[in-house]
């Protein structure tokens, strides 16, 4: 994450256009918040816009603007999103999900800078830098001719990859006490200490959610157990277990070190605390399974 945020310094400044990856969850819109909030453009407009939620229908009326009359429906006047982010930064989320057809539309004004209001032949400059984010591969969808590649290379000059969770587990202790915290104050309930033992739960899950699915499980359970203290008890009350995903298991790459801690966590959520089928299921020897466990910090 922090060579992630030192990217953010270093082109925050420019105008390049930006490209951010990453599973759903990881904060690519805080992100894209931060790159605008550091540039020069930041007194000027941040626009957002879901194109996973634009139909085709609708999509140059949201992006460019219509003018009163310009088909049914159209009572007024309507300014576009590209327009609206003028001077500033228009932040393209989900881009992945843009059908051809709107590509094509989307790739004329990010090459000339210009669009037309639908009702208004006349050509319109708009000084927008343009942010988009994806948690799909577009690689991989340029090469199976879904996502054009005049427009790939138009959108990714830089890209930031958002880690997973489950890749940053280190930083989950100061996630955890940070969304504590704001429960806790957006609330006025009284503070909360998450215990030791639940940290060590939570550093074992899997996350397919990331740290939305994160902070959404401590918010839950602080509301829940109504408790000064949280244990891990309190955390396994709440936690429903989500299946990764085909694209997050495809993409995921493990270290050997955080394969054989997720190995010794399974095993001991099927065995509970005998030791002796624990190494058993795992090929080691009581001795090794030891120091395994005080390698990685688990209780059993």
């Amino acid at each position: 994450l922090q060579q992630v945020l030192n990217t953010v310094s270093r082109i925050a400044p420019t105008n390049a256009p930006v490209l951010i990856t990453g599973e759903s969850g990881t904060g690519k819109e805080l992100i894209a918040e931060a790159i605008h909030e550091n540039s020069d453009r930041s007194h000027n407009p941040f626009v957002k816009v879901n194109l996973g939620g634009i139909s085709q229908s609708l999509f140059e009326s949201e992006m460019f603007g219509h003018k009163k009359g310009a088909f049914t429906d159209a009572y007024q006047d309507r300014t576009g999103r590209f327009e609206s982010a003028d001077k500033g930064t228009i932040f393209l989320d989900e881009i992945g999900e843009l059908d051809p057809i709107c590509q094509v539309k989307l790739l004329r004004v990010l090459q000339d800078q210009t669009f037309e209001v639908l009702g208004d032949n006349k050509p319109r400059y708009t000084d927008t830098r343009v942010i988009s984010a994806t948690n799909k591969n577009l690689a991989e969808m340029v090469m199976e001719g879904t996502f054009r590649e005049d427009l790939f290379y138009r959108i990714n000059l830089i890209i930031i990859r958002m880690p997973a969770l489950r890749e940053r587990t280190e930083d989950i202790p100061l996630l955890v006490n940070h969304f504590a915290i704001m429960q806790t104050e957006s609330n006025r309930l009284p503070e909360v200490t998450i215990s030791s033992g639940a940290i060590d739960f939570l550093k074992k899950l899997p996350y397919p959610g990331n740290i939305r699915e994160l902070k959404n499980l401590v918010d839950r359970t602080i509301l829940v157990s109504g408790k000064h203290v949280i244990t891990d008890k309190d955390f396994k009350e709440q936690y429903t277990e989500l299946p990764l995903s085909a694209e997050v298991k495809k993409n995921s790459v493990l270290s050997l070190e955080q394969l054989e801690k997720e190995m010794i966590s399974k095993a001991i959520g099927l065995y509970g605390n005998n030791h002796t089928k624990i190494a058993t299921a795992l090929g080691l020897t009581r001795q090794t399974l030891y120091r395994r466990l005080e390698k990685y910090g688990i209780k059993i």
